[in-house]
């Protein structure tokens, strides 16, 4: 499946605007500013597998930069998680694997996920995607992490907005 699939000539004619797109433009043209000291814990974030490698293969663009833009905004303390970007680790939960049956397989790759989340010593994951919102959310239950929590990028910009 490639861009033609996805009509490329339309996307381009008619215009897109991601949810990152529209949050970078709000926060660099003052239209939305965000409080910092709302999140006073140490942050990591997740590159989902569809807005990595699985846009770079449909779109030519993978989204990477965008979110880290957005993370410098949100916290003082946020750190990379190891491997990042392309080589970053699915957490297992692509494709909607929460309602696959395959439960063994969900969890060994959340496990392996959970470890490289640990190695920050991060209190809060941050991430764009649903599935990964559910599969993380589901493994801090799973392993009694209590000190661990996912949010939303979009959540975290909530939480910080400047009212």
């Amino acid at each position: 499946m490639g861009l033609e699939t996805w009509h490329a000539d339309a996307l381009e004619r008619f215009g897109t605007v991601t949810a990152f797109d529209l949050l970078i433009r709000y926060i660099q043209e003052g239209r939305i500013t965000l409080d910092r000291s709302r999140f006073p814990v140490r942050a990591t974030y997740h590159d989902p597998c569809n807005y990595g490698r699985r846009s770079e293969s449909f779109f030519g663009h993978a989204f990477y930069d965008e979110p880290r833009w957005i993370m410098d905004r949100l916290f003082d303390d946020w750190v990379e998680m190891q491997p990042s970007r392309n080589h970053q680790l699915c957490c297992g939960g692509g494709g909607g694997a929460l309602l696959t049956g395959y439960e063994e397989e969900r969890l060994a790759y959340g496990r392996r996920k959970m470890e490289r989340v640990l190695a920050t010593d991060a209190e809060l994951i941050v991430v764009p995607c649903h599935s990964c919102h559910g599969q993380l959310g589901g493994m801090i239950r799973e392993m009694g992490l209590k000190n661990l929590r996912v949010i939303y990028l979009w959540e975290a910009v909530a939480d910080a907005l400047v009212l």
